[in-house]
């Protein structure tokens, strides 16, 4: 059996400077795809603006080239791409397979916190925009933490894809844009290991193949509290990234090379990377610092 070349991604949204807990993420997508002989991709999703730092998205590509961390290809911003997310929404509006929903919040929580599918008939013209969830998917099976399971409930819900103030959702725009550049694996945090079921129902949906998929632990400054841009987490320093990369080898339970260059030490960590000795964790206290 022949199987398609190794293709990776790393997406950032701008909403802040890179930090240690998306280094992580973006150093164990990298030494995978460099590690199976294959394509490193990066990605901006630019598409909340709300939620965007100016200068952010500059500000993390460079970052990237400081830690050796350079990609294939051409850039892809998800901003670039919302005429290709209109025309499918607009395809899926047309053939019954999404369709308008009103209700607010509080009427979720209502509902028990799960949209019970009751604006599927009504035919509203207005609001935010939902799938019609035909290929629902519960389970899937991880690279690193083997066989995740979500609840039915969440699985079978039919979920946004374009919000109610016209900004398209992250899972449609993810699906559609790792597609487009034919992702064969998505290395990325824990905290979208539930995401995973319901972009894989939309692979299936639209009839694509799906990656496979490896979430590495998170960075926590304390239980179930990710170091995040939200919540400030101190940038990683553009000048000096050895310090901060042997921190993030050692996090991901890889050898540290006896390096002094950015280059030496990423061209060893990819010749030694091991799946195996990463932690099987969804997350790992450590020095909110960094």
């Amino acid at each position: 059996m022949s199987y398609p070349p190794y293709i990776g991604r790393f997406a950032p949204s701008p909403s802040g400077s890179l930090h240690f807990g998306s280094l992580i993420a973006a150093l164990g997508s990298y030494l995978r795809a460099r590690s199976q002989g294959g394509q490193w991709l990066v990605r901006i999703e630019d598409i909340d603006p709300p939620r965007e730092v100016p200068g952010a998205a500059d500000d993390i590509l460079r970052t990237l080239d400081a830690f050796g961390l350079h990609w294939d290809g051409e850039l892809m911003y998800q901003s670039r791409r919302t005429e290709a997310y209109q025309a499918k929404i607009d395809g899926l509006l047309a053939s019954g397979e999404a369709y308008f929903c009103q209700c607010s919040r509080k009427q979720i929580q209502a509902m028990g916190g799960v949209y019970d599918g009751r604006c599927r008939h009504l035919g509203h013209q207005s609001g935010a925009i939902r799938i019609v969830n035909r290929a629902r998917v519960n389970h899937f099976h991880d690279g690193l933490l083997g066989e995740v399971t979500v609840p039915e409930s969440f699985a079978a819900e039919d979920f946004i894809i374009k919000r109610s103030d016209g900004l398209y959702a992250y899972q449609l725009a993810v699906v559609m844009d790792d597609a487009e550049t034919g992702i064969t694996e998505v290395v990325r945090g824990a905290d979208l290991i539930e995401a995973s079921c319901r972009q894989l129902s939309l692979f299936n949906q639209f009839g694509h193949q799906a990656p496979a998929w490896m979430h590495l632990p998170l960075a926590c400054a304390e239980v179930g509290f990710k170091l995040s841009k939200q919540n400030h987490a101190t940038p990683v320093d553009k000048a000096n990234p050895l310090p901060a990369l042997k921190a993030a080898l050692a996090f991901l339970g890889q050898p540290i090379p006896d390096a002094h260059s950015v280059e030496s030490l990423l061209a060893q960590a990819v010749a030694d990377f091991s799946v195996d000795s990463i932690p099987r964790r969804r997350e790992i206290l450590i020095d909110s610092g960094g």
